[in-house]
């Protein structure tokens, strides 16, 4: 095995090569970067590695031998010592000394704490972090966002996709794709959404990426200039705020009513929005207002970034033309996502793009990914889509994930209806609900649900400008036992928050 050592900046402080070896070799293992139980490499090896004879590399192996940071396994060879760091605290004599501030120097430990001048694109994104990811804890339930549990998920079926993609003998483990993605899932892609969304596109308008939060962030910075406006709904998702806020855009607030986006003749290059289910109310944009919004953008020269994050979730009503679908003056790109559909591990995010915006998406996409990552995934849901069982697992879940949903919105409209006003709705993986007391009360009552044992998210993460409290409920990854357990524990925290006032 080949390993690095310090010894050229040994070799510039001691007379003999064999002392800079021993001693890069002896400060590795104290610095922990040859961990105990490291095997070490031959002698024969190591002296060809460092253009030195056998015996001297021989003679440092006895050193540190003597010394205690190694021992020999016969027939094996030379392994550093698992109380290597504790045999070293009582140093040695002459050259076993630990090196003193010139040795340090030469070897790069002495170095001035320096606080390196970051760009403006670095200042604010420090200046906005990226929210916390909330883990739910063992004996917790909670409502907060954790993906589709896989018990429901069909293994064989995405086996058996995983294995056609690779080839016999591997085969196109080793072929490559252009950075715009697969073209068999691009392809599969668009017959997907022509015949459930009844978008028209070819493949060619279509860019895959790494999950879908990339390319909102790809796009935010081709489309949007520093100082430029762009339009994000209030409240909306809190990613692309931090998109159109780190690019150096201005953001104009969207203004919701119980329809929506509120149209407005707002002066801005950009607009996000989520007609199909809003995010994370759930309303859904009218008809009209849709219109209204392609002739703005028409008339501003702007484009709309449809993000239709969940839209294959859908229990009642009929499915919801997306502003894609109606669009003429090819104004708009329609964002969709496998995360949720598949399981959260898969990132893959994809983008139906108008013509002129095609090219310079691939030339930015290609200068993050040159390669696309997860080609054996992207080669593998092409297959499982094309052979119908995607389809057959969408059906399959949005029985399962209606259900739970319907049995969360009548636990909480029977047993909370004094806390919470349901947002009506009848698609998604979450259930948004306006908090009917006060402020004081909303955070109290958090925290006591969290004594207990569950949780929610509070809506204010995804507010622009200070709104009224609100809880997220998401239900996806919870059965109906779960259901029952989170909201008899928000029951209890609710006594918890009476009894203490």
């Amino acid at each position: 095995m080949n390993i690095s050592l310090a010894y050229d900046q040994y070799l510039a402080i001691h007379r003999y090569k064999y002392l800079a070896l021993y001693h890069a070799l002896r400060a590795a293992i104290l610095e922990g970067n040859l961990p105990g139980g490291t095997q070490l490499p031959s002698t024969r090896s190591l002296a060809m590695h460092y253009d030195l004879s056998r015996g001297s590399v021989s003679q440092v192996y006895e050193m540190l031998l003597a010394d205690g940071y190694v021992r020999t396994v016969t027939g094996r060879g030379t392994f550093v010592s698992e109380d290597s760091f504790s045999s070293a605290s009582g140093g040695s004599d002459g050259d076993n000394l630990v090196l003193g501030e010139a040795a340090d120097a030469a070897r790069g430990d002495c170095v001035s704490e320096t606080t390196i001048p970051l760009s403006a694109w670095g200042k604010r994104l420090l200046a906005r972090p990226t929210p916390l990811y909330e883990e739910s804890k063992k004996n917790v339930v909670s409502f907060l966002s954790s993906g589709m549990r896989m018990e429901h998920f069909p293994y064989y079926e995405w086996r058996s996709a995983l294995s056609y993609a690779g080839g016999k003998e591997g085969g196109l483990l080793q072929s490559t794709c252009p950075p715009e993605g697969d073209e068999g899932l691009r392809k599969a892609i668009a017959t997907h959404l022509r015949i459930t969304r009844g978008i028209r596109a070819d493949a060619e308008q279509i860019v895959l990426f790494s999950g879908s939060m990339q390319g909102i962030v790809i796009l935010t910075q081709l489309l949007l200039d520093a100082a430029g406006s762009a339009v994000v709904e209030d409240p909306g998702f809190h990613g692309i705020r931090r998109a159109v806020e780190i690019t150096g855009g201005q953001l104009l607030r969207g203004k919701l009513d119980g329809s929506g986006l509120v149209p407005e003749d707002w002066d801005a290059r950009l607009l996000f929005v989520t007609p199909s289910r809003q995010f994370p109310t759930g309303v859904v944009l009218p008809l009209e207002r849709r219109r209204i919004l392609l002739e703005w953008a028409q008339r501003h020269d702007a484009v709309i970034i449809e993000d239709d994050y969940d839209s294959e979730f859908r229990w009642s009503g009929r499915p919801i033309e997306p502003l894609k679908a109606l669009d003429r003056g090819e104004r708009v790109v329609y964002i969709g996502s496998f995360s949720n559909t598949m399981f959260s591990g898969l990132r893959l995010g994809f983008a139906v793009l108008p013509p002129s915006l095609v090219q310079p998406t691939i030339a930015a996409k290609a200068l993050y990914e040159p390669l696309p990552v997860g080609l054996l995934e992207q080669r593998a849901l092409a297959r499982f889509m094309n052979t119908g069982g995607y389809g057959r697992h969408l059906r399959r879940m949005n029985r399962i994930y209606g259900e739970r949903g319907r049995i969360l919105r009548t636990l909480l409209s029977e047993q909370l209806a004094e806390l919470f006003d349901l947002q009506p709705g009848d698609a998604g993986l979450q259930v948004y609900a306006r908090w009917l007391r006060s402020r004081e009360e909303f955070v109290a009552f958090r925290a006591a649900a969290r004594r207990r044992g569950t949780d929610f998210r509070d809506a204010a993460l995804y507010q622009v400008s200070s709104g009224g409290p609100a809880a997220c409920f998401s239900f996806a990854h919870l059965n109906a036992l779960e259901l029952e357990e989170g909201i008899k524990r928000l029951l209890l925290a609710w006594e918890d928050v009476q009894s203490a006032t």
